[in-house]
């Protein structure tokens, strides 16, 4: 085991690369090409390394027998960590697996995972706690992270990911320290921070806090006002929501400000309410996020700051106009690019389906644009006979996807078919990871469908991009995986295991529109299984990443959850959680996902009232979208056509494998139930066992029937458990 292995034994990265033994004593590491080896075996995580990779990142221009000295310093480093290992025993630290070389240590052994973890696990403390704990990770800093290797490519994002987050680490300990009552001390510490990083407009935001807390209005006025100027003059943008946010309340005195979050949270506790939270005053998940009030304001989760609405957010990112850096930075790179690279380049298919990528994630006419030229692309790459050429232009559109139904089939249909050619033109023991991007793009955009392809494509890209060990290209392996689990009711637990493992993938390596997508998959899994205390951390932490990286869409599935909460916990009456599924809906408006949209809404309004058995009362003109054929028997039901009803019931198909799957077995069962349609229920029974631990339909994050075993327990009490077992 891990845990057994190099006990007592410590690695520092944060500061110059070193090791200690049990006795708190340095290790001696030789020359730097040994401590540069430890480094990259480091920020690998556990993970092997291929001697080639190794030999192509310590070396611009490897010596003739690299292979070699890198076994000299592996030996070495092995002496020196395990200097008590008998000879020729095997390393159990830093081993040999396969190609290449990995070290075992356990995340207690490096600083700089002690350090990650710590942060990560500040928002479950108490302020006292989370203050003192954050003062001693912060203390474990000895310089810049991997400090004489910080400019090597390899250990590049891995010093800028410690970086951020030591910043952030900075914030959290003065806002625990705010919560505390100590606003002196967090505005000392501030002020360097804010003037250290004066892009970071939580520096400032929280040094004008403390400063107000302190009895000084001006000086945090003045650091406002600085800030607004800092970046409008440099950046050439307005302040944020939560800076400007701020910046009224101190104008006007506003009370809340001159007491701390703990006083707040007694008073509205005392109240029998629960406290909302206000900007810039509580420490991660302190406070509890109360959804209902919030789904009542029109909000969606977020960061524990005034974050905009969704509907405030742009659909699609505008062009920067060229009076601003970024709008001047563009031109002048396009009009670069076009002078640099002839019109009919192949380069120029690459480029582009790179940015139909990035594209796609702006949501609404981006999203419909991207789709469509993709197609083209894909066309245009395929028209000049270049296999490798046209695997690229298909692999890089990497989007990540949580809905299970296509939204455009016939757009779907040809970008496989043209994957398929390009798989079989491929040389045969060549290009695996592209072959991996090939078949993650089958099984993606065959989901939903009865074709057993999909399923065989997922297995067969997740397996390879295993072996390989590329996070992007597992990432992207495991979307496809997600997308083909769902062989049958019930598998919200293997789809929570995929979610975990896409955020802990995506959050080591900065992959951040995958750390969105594993939230968003565990939100949707947690909420199947009835878990909406850990579901709502998911949904603050999907919605955070959102507002720092400009993805308007996620604001659409956390709205739409915030919807399903109020709904599944039954604190609102049925007219309040109709009106939140109606505010969800708006959501909708725009954002580029018609197999989303399509008869969402009333088939969510349906769900709420079958639940509380209420009349159904639709309009004839209701669109339902793809959901028609599991609706009409509850609705002609409802009208009292019975033989009509009856005669629906017997043509509605086996519902499509997919994030609605349990709902709609369940909306069948509800009409075979009461029609008295034994073989229909006997159907149902068997297609929702699997399932009997879930809430129908809340494994979409969108709506629910309630628990599975409820209409399980229904069935048989009409038809007999013997009757549906056999």
């Amino acid at each position: 085991m891990v845990e057994d292995v190099g006990r007592g034994l410590g690695f520092g990265v944060l500061g110059p690369v070193t090791a200690w033994g049990a006795d708190g004593n340095a290790i001696a590491l030789k020359g730097p090409r040994h401590r540069s080896v430890l480094a990259r075996l480091i920020v690998a995580r556990g993970r092997v390394v291929p001697v080639s990779l190794l030999a192509d990142d310590l070396w611009t221009d490897p010596p003739a027998d690299a292979v070699g000295a890198l076994r000299t310093f592996v030996a070495a480093l092995r002496r020196a960590l395990e200097p008590d290992r008998p000879p020729r025993a095997p390393a159990r630290l830093l081993v040999t697996d396969g190609p290449g070389y990995a070290l075992r240590a356990t995340t207690d052994a490096v600083d700089a995972w002690r350090f990650e973890r710590t942060v990560a696990d500040a928002a479950t403390w108490q302020p006292t706690e989370a203050a003192v704990r954050l003062e001693e990770a912060l203390g474990w800093w000895r310089g810049p992270a991997y400090a004489e290797f910080a400019e090597q490519p390899w250990a590049g994002a891995e010093t800028r990911r410690l970086a951020e987050l030591r910043l952030h680490a900075v914030e959290l300990r003065a806002e625990a320290l705010l919560v505390l009552g100590s606003a002196d001390r967090a505005a000392a510490d501030l002020r360097a921070h804010a003037a250290e990083h004066p892009w970071r407009e939580n520096a400032w935001r929280l040094l004008a806090l403390a400063l107000y807390r302190t009895g000084r209005q001006a000086d945090a006025l003045e650091v406002l006002r600085k800030a607004r100027a800092l970046l409008s003059e440099q950046l050439g943008i307005d302040p944020g929501a939560g800076l400007r946010a701020l910046e009224t309340d101190v104008l006007r005195q506003a009370g809340h400000l001159d007491r701390s979050e703990r006083e707040r949270r007694a008073e509205h506790l005392d109240e029998g309410g629960a406290q909302p939270g206000r900007a810039g005053e509580s420490l991660g998940q302190v406070a509890p996020i109360d959804l209902s009030e919030r789904v009542r304001r029109g909000e969606y989760l977020g960061e524990a700051e005034r974050l905009p609405r969704p509907s405030d957010l742009p659909r699609t990112t505008p062009l920067a106009p060229a009076s601003t850096p970024a709008g001047r930075v563009w031109e002048q790179v396009a009009a670069a690019y076009d002078r640099a690279v002839a019109p009919g380049a192949r380069a120029r298919l690459e480029s582009t389906a790179g940015l139909l990528r990035n594209l796609a994630v702006t949501g609404g006419s981006g999203l419909l644009a991207a789709r469509e030229h993709r197609v083209a692309a894909i066309a245009a790459a395929e028209e000049l006979g270049d296999a490798e050429l046209t695997a690229r232009v298909i692999g890089v559109y990497d989007v990540p996807a949580i809905w299970t139904r296509l939204d455009d089939p016939e757009q779907a249909a040809q970008v496989v078919a043209a994957a398929e050619r390009t798989l079989v033109a491929l040389p045969a023991e060549e290009h695996e990871a592209a072959k991996v991007r090939l078949l993650a793009t089958i099984a993606l955009e065959s989901r939903g469908t009865p074709h057993t392809r999909g399923p065989q494509a997922a297995r067969q890209a997740e397996e390879t991009a295993r072996r390989l060990d590329d996070p992007a290209l597992l990432a992207f392996a495991l979307n496809a995986a997600f997308m083909q689990c769902f062989d049958s009711t019930g598998l919200a637990p293997r789809r929570a295991e995929i979610g975990a493992e896409l955020v802990a993938l995506a959050t080591r390596h900065g992959l951040t529109t995958f750390e969105i997508l594993g939230h968003l998959i565990r939100l949707q899994a947690l909420s199947a299984l009835g878990d909406f205390t850990a579901a709502d951390r998911h949904a603050a932490a999907a919605d955070a990443l959102a507002v720092r990286h400009e993805a308007p869409l996620v604001g659409v599935f956390t709205g739409w959850y915030a919807a399903l909460r109020l709904d599944a916990t039954g604190r609102a009456p049925v007219t309040e959680v109709e009106a939140a599924y109606q505010g969800a809906a708006t959501l909708l408006h725009g954002a580029g996902m018609p197999g989303l949209a399509q008869g969402l809404l009333p088939l969510a309004l349906m769900c709420l009232r079958v639940r509380h058995d209420r009349p159904l009362h639709f309009d004839d003109r209701t669109d339902w979208g793809p959901y028609a054929p599991w609706v009409r028997p509850l609705l002609l039901l409802d009208r009292g056509h019975r033989p009509e009803a009856a005669e629906a019931l017997h043509a509605t198909p086996e519902p499509p494998r997919d994030l609605l799957q349990e709902a709609l077995w369940c909306l069948t069962a509800r009409a075979a139930l009461a029609l008295g349609d034994r073989p229909a229920l006997a159907r149902a029974h068997t297609a929702l066992s699997p399932a009997a631990n879930e809430l129908a339909g809340a494994g979409s994050g969108l709506l629910t029937l309630g628990p599975v075993s409820a209409f399980l327990h229904d069935i048989t009490a009409v038809v007999g458990r013997t009757a549906v077992t056999n």
